[in-house]
């Protein structure tokens, strides 16, 4: 027996330069991915296959009855998680979610953000929305912005045209407030343990994920210049160097792995769990804002932040195939949704007579046509008229009705793409934005949309507090005929959407996705593969996609769907521009009401959520 061992010592002793040999192509798989030159062999594998279901889908619907979460990231996902298993709500749950992902994914979102989630509460059997979207600063006039030489660019028609990067994009912040009236108005627990989780995360570090690390580049934000013609909407020179102090460890973006920390992240959280919204809006935080963006050239005034406030406001509604529809309503473009909806409702049985959506399939060249004119049609309306409802009227009566939707029919042809707009080219930035989604035991549940817009934002700073500011003005227009140009106090247009689905009075579904201008039209198309289709959540995300600029009228197609139907959307006159990249996120939880009834902890004792999550991203569906 010693001699054995004595053997297997040299034997390990022998083999242990070979195992040491190996380490270094473990540790660095955390931060390999597969598109540049440092690639590993495993980048040349292919992807094994499910035993059931949906071969393609990536994952099982996470299932579970007394409560679900389902966001961009895994932490973000636990977080919200922790908070139902402590007592808190589904609203309690959304803020802690987001807040931690302010900390995880900064380029996404933060204090500073944009945020319209909609809240379903189930003993009012009631959706409320919240529009809490930033607003231009007391001397974001059209005549300053023309005076520093930024001006309307024809070329591009659409929201954004003309508007500048860096601190003159920056709005008055908004989810900050709106974190905590979500509380004070819903909340099961106190802001102070809603953030808990996040102020953990920004003092105690956590690693970087792979996708969040490719995420993780500062825009330049600072010496600034007007249009020129490589740059149609102005440009800047040098990043804001707070934002490399802050983001940049040792003045370089973090790599996957790399343990990150924002002790000026958690200062600013923790001001807000004891002080509340005042803290950030009339106190020390607003002066610091106030003096970054004066030494920038911002125009943004102590009144500005003391005087800002969301909105309650009633949800765009519309039905589909029997479905109620739910979506933010003005200045949010997801209204457009439910006019996608009621194009494809009224005109597919006109433009294919005797077919449905599911009766042509998603492998069928036409399904993909229909839905590209909706979206066509839809987002002209949501360019020539979606605005602030504060500022000008936004007929969505109109918009939104059935005859309207009718007599956009015969605009379109159902074999042959529109001719776009000569000329067009689509300047606007593309969107940087978290999405999540969370539901609790007592039947609530909410859709949370939160952004900085791009990615960090305008790339600025707030020194000591460790957020950034949100760049929304960028999706204004300078020009003056525009219901969307920039005026002081006013809301821009805005890409952030989120949905709700009702069916015969009971709530059913929550769902949303990041992606800027694709929100509208990737939430149409996950709509349509779980209504028409009958995918599950998560076989409803997992579906390709395309995305559409009507500007350019150019078109990507995820990579299988372009295989699919390319050629065939070519030779019907699509521009298609790209067969590579992903087309949005997504998350969504779906209620189902189980097959019997009986006591429980909602509303039929085998009731349950099935949440879905997105794949194209780091994210996660959690449940118990």
């Amino acid at each position: 027996m010693l001699l054995r061992k004595f053997w297997l010592y040299l034997i390990c002793l022998a083999l242990l330069p070979f195992i040491l040999s190996s380490t270094p192509c473990l540790a660095q798989t955390v931060s390999v991915i597969c598109s540049g030159p440092d690639q590993t062999p495993f980048c040349n594998a292919v992807a094994g296959s499910r035993t059931e279901g949906w071969i393609p889908q990536t994952r099982s619907e996470t299932m579970g009855q007394h409560g679900a979460v389902a966001t961009s990231t895994s932490l973000g996902a636990q977080a919200g998680l922790r908070i139902l298993q402590q007592g808190g709500n589904a609203i309690d749950a959304a803020v802690a979610m987001a807040s931690t992902l302010g900390v995880t994914e900064p380029f996404d979102v933060g204090p500073g953000a944009d945020l319209y989630p909609l809240i379903y509460i189930a003993k009012e059997n009631k959706v409320y929305q919240l529009t809490d979207g930033g607003v231009a600063p007391s001397g974001a006039t059209l005549a300053h912005y023309n005076a520093l030489g930024y001006f309307w660019n024809p070329a591009n028609w659409g929201p954004g045209s003309g508007m500048p990067p860096g601190i003159l994009a920056a709005t008055v912040p908004a989810a900050a407030w709106g974190w905590d009236e979500v509380v004070r108005k819903f909340g099961n627990l106190t802001l102070a343990q809603d953030l808990n989780p996040a102020i953990e995360y920004a003092e105690g570090g956590f690693p970087i994920t792979e996708g969040d690390a490719a995420s993780w580049r500062l825009p330049n934000a600072v010496s600034c210049h007007p249009a020129n013609a490589a740059n149609p909407n102005g440009y800047c020179d040098l990043p804001d160097p707070d934002s490399v102090s802050t983001w940049y460890p040792d003045d370089v973006p973090p790599v996957a792995g790399q343990i990150f920390k924002n002790p000026d992240m958690a200062k600013t959280l923790k001001l807000l769990a004891k002080y509340g919204r005042e803290a950030f809006y009339t106190g020390e935080i607003a002066q610091a804002i106030v003096a970054k963006s004066t030494e920038l050239g911002g125009t943004m005034t102590l009144q500005d932040l003391a005087n800002y406030h969301g909105v309650w406001v009633t949800p765009a509604h519309g039905t589909y195939h029997g479905f109620d529809i739910y979506e933010t309503t003005a200045p949010s473009q997801s209204w457009g949704v439910i006019e996608e909806l009621n194009i494809l409702e009224q005109c597919v049985p006109t433009w294919y007579p005797g077919q449905t959506l599911a009766t042509l399939g998603p492998a069928n060249p036409l399904f993909w046509h229909a839905e590209l004119l909706a979206k066509e049609l839809a987002y002209n309306d949501m360019y020539a008229y979606n605005a602030d409802p504060a500022f000008v009227p936004v007929n969505l009566s109109l918009l939104l009705s059935k005859s309207y939707a009718v007599s956009l029919c015969s605009k379109v042809n159902p074999s042959q793409a529109p001719t776009p707009r000569p000329g067009g080219n689509d300047t606007t930035p593309k969107g940087d934005t978290i999405y999540g989604t969370t539901a609790d035991q007592w039947g609530n549940m909410v859709s949370w949309i939160n952004s900085n817009y791009s990615g960090f934002g305008t790339g600025v700073t707030i020194p000591g507090y460790g957020f950034v500011l949100c760049n929304r003005l960028q999706l204004f227009t300078l020009d003056p005929k525009s219901p969307n140009v920039i005026a002081p106090h006013k809301r821009p247009y805005n890409t952030i959407s989120s949905s709700f689905v009702a069916k015969n009075g009971s709530p059913l579904m929550t769902h949303g996705m990041p992606g800027g201008l694709q929100q509208a039209q990737g939430n149409m198309q996950v709509l349509v593969n779980i209504l028409d289709l009958g995918a599950n959540v998560q076989a409803g995300i997992d579906m390709a996609r395309f995305t559409h600029d009507n500007v350019s009228g150019l078109v990507g197609l995820e990579p299988n769907l372009c295989v699919l139907v390319g050629a065939q959307l070519t030779a019907m006159g699509w521009n298609i521009s790209t067969c590579h990249g992903s087309a949005g996120g997504g998350q969504a939880i779906m209620l189902d009401p189980g097959v019997s009834s009986g006591p429980g902890p909602l509303p039929s004792g085998s009731a349950f959520y099935r949440a879905g999550s997105n794949f194209r991203q780091d994210g996660q569906a959690v449940a118990y």
